[in-house]
């Protein structure tokens, strides 16, 4: 069986990692460095440098391939998506673009295409948790709170990206949506600020962002509903203070005689400021709370997640948690687990037991644990 990754960056790679071990996996991405690394790492993973943003050129790309995997930077999510269907391919995405992912769902039908899309760590974990208890109670508040860290804090970000700076920057600028009371309501990101305790980490500052994504309107019954991302104390000014700078405005300004995207600027900055380096320990911490009622009774049930780089595979924390998440769902589909046709996000896939229950195992067999604790 031949599958196709697409992107080869840190979650591409640790994918492409995990597939080969059972199937016949080829890489595509434009950066022969990220080949390279990869390729050295698993000899026996095929590469192939390629313009991923050369959409009209994915039939004939993907036409020897069974399924495919799409971990491309956000901006370019949609399009590949919508090229990977009209491939005809089943695909598993974490590619976490702004654009409604379910508005190619009639696209996926036509093509007779099941997509799993944002099947990441959140979102994507927390997808599976909320679709499954969705079925089992009835829910009135759902929240999530997660964060990926380096162990080591240095001054003056003490944060590291596993993905496209680009990316992280969108999450700090793009409005937040929450559920309050049974309303949509849309409140700045980085806004609400709270010091949160971790046992293993001490305190975190949480904040609003924009990660509930396509639960707003699966879930749109629960009452209330949030996602906070977890950085470390004092991360938010500095953000703030780029963000103040004009060091994250999109529209070209003149430098020198010439037109330059602060944005693209600051992304190219970052890029070398929030780079991993080689075997840099990190932790990936999460907290998944759903509280409701079940067969008559208050209950909340918690999922904690605290997992670390490992330095046996040589793998961040973020590119498992997150990649082996994206590979529990494509091998949902292979195994026939999951097979509507169609564009799904897993709370969709997760509210069937057997699938929840395979994403778990697939997880804590690559020893990603999360510990679930019940209460009355």
């Amino acid at each position: 069986m031949k599958i196709a990754i697409l992107g080869a960056g840190m979650v591409g790679r640790t994918m492409a990692i995990d597939l080969s071990d059972k199937y016949e996996v080829t890489s595509f991405d434009l950066s022969a460095n990220a080949l390279a690394m990869l390729k050295e790492r698993v000899p026996g993973v095929n590469v192939q440098q390629t313009d991923l943003q050369n959409y009209s050129g994915y039939n004939e790309m993907l036409s020897g391939f069974d399924f495919v995997v799409t971990a491309v930077p956000g901006f370019m999510g949609y399009k590949t998506l919508e090229a990977v269907i009209k491939a005809g391919k089943n695909v598993a995405d974490i590619s976490f673009f702004p654009e409604n992912s379910l508005e190619l769902d009639a696209l996926a039908k036509e093509h007779n295409v099941t997509a799993i899309v944002d099947c990441g760590v959140a979102p994507g974990m927390s997808n599976y948790v909320i679709g499954y208890h969705n079925e089992q109670m009835t829910i009135s508040s759902f929240e999530c709170m997660v964060g990926g860290l380096p162990v080591v804090r240095v001054k003056p970000f003490e944060y590291k990206a596993p993905f496209s700076p680009i990316d992280v920057i969108e999450e700090y600028t793009r409005p937040a949506r929450l559920m309050e009371n049974g309303h949509i309501v849309t409140k700045p990101a980085l806004s609400e600020p709270e010091l949160v305790d971790f046992q293993q980490v001490g305190s975190l500052e949480s904040f609003n962002t924009d990660g509930l994504r396509s639960i707003l309107y699966t879930m749109c019954h629960i009452p209330n509903m949030k996602e906070r991302t977890l950085r470390y104390p004092g991360h938010i000014d500095l953000i703030k203070a780029l963000m103040k700078g004009g060091f994250f405005q999109s529209e070209p300004i003149k430098f020198k005689g010439q037109e330059i995207s602060p944005l693209e600027f600051s992304s190219a900055i970052l890029m070398e400021q929030w780079r991993s380096k080689p075997d840099e320990d990190e932790f990936t911490v999460m907290s998944i709370k759903v509280t409701g009622v079940q067969d008559g009774k208050d209950v909340s049930y918690t999922y904690n997640l605290f997992d670390r780089y490992d330095p046996v595979a040589k793998l961040s924390s973020m590119s498992r948690t997150t990649g082996f998440t994206c590979t529990a769902s494509l091998q949902l589909i292979i195994n026939g687990l999951f097979s509507e046709k169609g564009v799904f996000p897993p709370e969709l896939v997760g509210k069937y037991e057997p699938c929840f229950r395979y994403v778990m195992q697939y997880l804590k067999d690559r020893n990603v644990n999360y510990a679930v604790k019940e209460e009355y």
